[in-house]
């Protein structure tokens, strides 16, 4: 498990780049090919017009205005939606992705990201060949921009924690309720935790000790507030019971 709240907040940053990247992009595809979008209006200006502007009424012109000044608005919009609910899913499970760097696990998400825009028909307009081959080819190099901020910024917002125990057969350490013992775990900057051991019956709690930017706020009780302010670590230290 990761840091959903880091992973929203990098989908955040990182979705208005590549939405608003993506909206620049057709607004400029449009307007380069005019021509072919007029022509593919005056085809079927019926049901363009319906679509864009609720009635099949006005000039094509008008219609070509209402295809820049609202659907690429709302194809935005709902692209920047389906970033943003991938990007929590991306801190979720971020320390569960197979690649080790963040960059690449940035870029698995985004790669499913892209998918889900150009299977639900968000990633722009292919009224034509050229339109097609031109926004597939954009939508792909984007995307691996999108990827690539996805995992640095995700890295920017979060520490790293190293969590073990002093012997892992007699105590085990839990984190919001998940056994974390002997693991390496990803939260958020600033973020605070319930830390809890949970020893055997022939075994009793001693302390805990925490190194680096991490900080504890009873490290005599088995169960206190984990504060991470910088990567570190927690070892939760037991004794036999006598």
């Amino acid at each position: 498990m990761g840091s959903f709240f880091a992973g929203v907040k990098a989908g955040t940053l990182g979705g208005v780049v590549y939405v608003g990247g993506m909206a620049v992009f057709n607004v400029a595809l449009l307007y380069t090919l005019k021509p072919e979008v007029l022509n593919w209006i005056s085809t079927n200006f019926a049901l363009a017009c319906t679509t864009t502007s609720g009635n099949s009424t006005g000039s094509i012109e008008s219609c070509f205005q209402s295809v820049v000044s609202v659907d690429v608005p709302y194809i935005a919009f709902v692209a920047f939606f389906i970033a943003l609910i991938y990007s929590g899913l991306f801190g979720m499970y971020y320390d569960s992705l197979p690649a080790k760097a963040p960059t690449w696990k940035g870029e698995t998400f985004a790669a499913i990201v892209g998918v889900n825009l150009i299977f639900f028909g968000f990633a722009g307009f292919y009224f034509d060949s050229t339109s097609a081959a031109a926004t597939s080819a954009f939508v792909v190099a984007w995307t691996i921009v999108f990827g690539y901020l996805l995992g640095r910024l995700y890295k920017k917002y979060t520490r790293v924690v190293e969590i073990t125990s002093q012997d892992e057969a007699l105590l085990k350490v839990f984190v919001d309720g998940r056994n974390y013992t002997g693991k390496t775990r990803t939260f958020a900057t600033t973020s605070s935790h319930k830390v809890r051991a949970d020893v055997t019956d022939d075994a009793s709690f001693k302390e805990w000790e925490a190194t680096g930017g991490v900080t504890l706020e009873d490290t005599r009780s088995f169960e206190t507030l984990m504060e991470v302010n910088g990567n570190g670590s927690i070892t939760g230290k037991v004794g036999a019971k006598y």
